[in-house]
């Protein structure tokens, strides 16, 4: 299988349970959907022939000590790539694996922290994990209809875009009256970085 990579980068992870955390991230083209507030292009890009390819130039952007390897697997849609063989290539670098997803797509065994967005109450497959954060507000995806489900952190992330300011107040009060959510920035934004 080839995998399809928009980009790589170094950076400090920006929302999230993980924020301020360095990491690689490697951004795969593609996505399954087309949502109206998406802040990320996903054509374009460089294509590896194999996960080994990919593991190794990963590993080459982070240039960092092993035992604090931290990559994030973003999208687009990672699940529409990202497979066991680059799980097994990323884990035998000293990689520890998160990714990003819509939870539309099964997940490999061996991711080290899932963070399921969802962007639809339908087709979500993954309604278990690490961290579920919402961008917030959706009309049609309450955070109701995913307080059930047993993820260790429960985010809401305010939508960017010329409505921000009201949107944060909005997810700020949404937390506070609902304290299994946590507020979540996009703090690289603020730092202007990427």
């Amino acid at each position: 299988m080839s995998y399809a990579v928009k980009e790589i980068f170094k950076t400090l992870q920006g929302e999230g349970a993980q924020a301020g955390r360095p990491a690689v991230f490697c951004r795969f083209a593609g996505c399954n959907l087309a949502c109206d507030f998406c802040d990320t292009d996903f054509t374009g890009g460089d294509s590896f022939a194999t996960a080994a390819a990919l593991a190794d130039a990963i590993e080459q952007v982070w240039q960092g000590a092993r035992e604090h390897g931290f990559v994030v697997l973003t999208g687009g849609e990672p699940l529409l790539q990202v497979d066991a063989a680059l799980i097994e290539q990323l884990h035998g670098r000293g990689f520890e694996i998160a990714i990003e997803t819509n939870g539309m797509f099964d997940a490999p065994a061996g991711i080290d922290w899932l963070c399921v967005s969802p962007k639809s109450i339908d087709g979500l497959k993954l309604q278990r994990g690490d961290e579920l954060k919402l961008v917030y507000p959706q009309d049609d995806v309450p955070p109701e209809a995913f307080a059930h489900l047993p993820f260790r952190r429960f985010s809401l992330q305010p939508m960017d875009g010329p409505a921000l300011a009201d949107n944060t107040a909005r997810a700020i009060a949404y937390c506070l009256a609902h304290p299994q959510w946590q507020l979540s920035l996009q703090t690289h934004k603020y730092l202007g970085i990427r």
